[in-house]
């Protein structure tokens, strides 16, 4: 079987790298190395030991991982002859992709792995930088970095900052949760006669002349609270401490009931903004919508029911559940596709039985207009709608001369039910047309408010008061703010 003995050469230079290492390498005649930038390769050479680098693989692909497969088919290839040395920087299990490729190829049995250890930088950056890990700390490769899987409040060490490019990636990334001028640390070849620790504000990243193959970037972690106020940990905590002992007594003596009318209210708040088109205020309403959220979430925790976990899980399994053409399997070929998949894995997750009614999956308390657009739409699913405008013109006829009828009789309850008839033929009218009956009355609501204010800052200019005026005054002023808009 293929034999490839694996080693590292330690952080720094000779003198750090451990005795048995460098006599193995003394030894060996087919020694290959990953790259020759590393401080003990040079010396190792006056010492006679010759190698075979894998530098000119980097220069033959666009993307890291092509080099290190790349790198891992030569050497199995290599080993297919005779038994092969393979060294790489620092330890070969810190930050070494190419040795987690090396061992997938061991637990397949395509080669028969020797580790003789090493010496990993990491012990030399926490000397370097006088840290200590047990306080936390997160070693994440630069070269895939992700924003979201950075925990600010450890020490930080991203490792494999090459160059320019992935040193610029890394401060934009950062840049997204944390300060620009936030101060970090470029460390290069530490543990070494040539280690250079640099503090530079974080803009500047990318600016720096010391960026090669033995940099490092180290980010302190974040010790003031107004830093974290972006982080959902922070909240979650913040939300904790007002309905703990010690925390606000409104919060502590709210309940799911009683925050109900509160939810409605911030919902509204929003569909407002998005109606303005207002960006900042649109951050605050949802900002509003997601501390109802998380004190409900906190309720189920101080009562031992349920966490913010729970409901993040919930919601995260329901959504891979009821995307199957995504996270599966089924394929699609258009949103409406989409939409009749979803209410068939609904209609199974409920437990839908075919004597329940359609209707049951509708919630209540809707706004009118919006729940009979709902019961309609679900009618429609089994055939009950019309497929022709006409009738639906017919029926609204019909519903104005029954409503005309009880107008006449002054029959007030039967007057309720045949306007209830009218709005209901209103909403089926739209649906035909694809108009959303409630944002079209929404928008009149809207108009409305608009030109009256006109007209009372019209009449208030002129010095009148608006309760003096006639109908045919105020219907004037109307006129005059239809015509302002369309000018506009």
């Amino acid at each position: 079987m293929k034999k490839i003995t694996v080693l590292g050469l330690g952080a720094g230079d000779l003198e750090q790298m451990p005795l048995g290492i460098y006599r193995h390498l003394l030894k060996q005649k087919n020694v290959y190395i990953r790259t020759e930038d590393h401080p003990a390769v040079q010396e190792l050479k006056e010492e006679g030991v010759s190698f075979r680098s894998f530098d000119s693989t980097y220069e033959e692909h666009d993307e890291f991982e092509s080099v290190y497969q790349s790198i891992v088919n030569q050497l199995l290839e290599e080993a297919t002859e005779k038994d092969v040395t393979y060294a790489v920087p620092g330890h070969p299990f810190v930050a070494e992709r190419t040795i987690q490729l090396l061992v997938e190829a061991s637990q397949k049995d395509e080669v028969q792995l020797n580790f003789l250890g090493g010496q990993s930088f990491l012990d030399a950056m926490y000397t370097a930088l006088r840290i200590d890990p047990i306080e936390g700390c997160q070693i994440v490769d630069g070269t895939a970095f992700r924003r979201d899987e950075i925990e600010l409040k450890h020490h930080l060490i991203i490792v494999q900052v090459y160059d320019s490019m992935i040193a610029s990636e890394v401060k934009l990334t950062l840049m997204e949760r944390l300060p620009d001028d936030y101060e970090v640390i470029i460390a290069t070849a530490v543990g070494s006669k040539e280690e250079q620790l640099t503090k530079v504000p974080l803009y500047e990243l990318d600016r720096a002349i010391t960026l090669n193959n033995l940099t490092a970037v180290y980010v302190p972690p974040i010790r003031e609270d107004k830093l974290l106020y972006g982080e959902f940990d922070k909240l979650k905590e913040v939300i904790a401490i007002l309905r703990g002992p010690n925390g606000c007594p409104w919060d502590q003596k709210q309940t799911h009931q009683s925050l109900k009318k509160y939810f409605i209210e911030e919902v509204y708040e929003v569909l407002e903004a998005i109606d303005d088109e207002d960006d900042e205020h649109l951050i605050e309403e949802l900002g509003d919508v997601l501390l109802q959220i998380m004190l409900h979430a906190q309720i189920g925790e101080d009562d031992g029911y349920f966490s913010i976990r729970d409901v993040i899980h919930g919601i995260t399994e329901k959504m891979v559940r009821r995307h199957p053409h995504v996270f599966g399997e089924v394929t699609v070929n258009d949103a409406d596709e989409v939409v009749s998949n979803w209410d068939e894995i609904k209609k199974q997750e409920k437990g839908h039985t075919e004597e329940e009614s359609i209707l049951a999956s509708i919630p209540k308390g809707l706004p009118a207009l919006i729940e009979a657009t709902k019961l309609q739409q679900q009618a429609a699913k089994v055939g009950f709608d019309w497929d022709d405008v006409a009738p639906m013109w017919m029926k609204m006829q019909e519903e104005l001369a029954e409503f005309l009828v009880e107008v006449k009789a002054g029959n007030k309850a039967n007057m309720q039910k045949e306007l209830g008839d009218i709005l209901f033929v209103v909403v089926n009218l739209a649906r035909f047309y694809k108009v959303d009956a409630e944002e079209a009355l929404l928008s009149t609501n809207r108009k409305f408010q608009r030109r009256f204010r006109f007209i009372e800052d019209a009449v208030r200019k002129e010095g009148n008061v608006i309760t003096e005026l006639t109908l045919e005054e105020l219907d004037q002023k109307w006129e005059e703010a239809k015509r302002l808009e369309k000018e506009e």
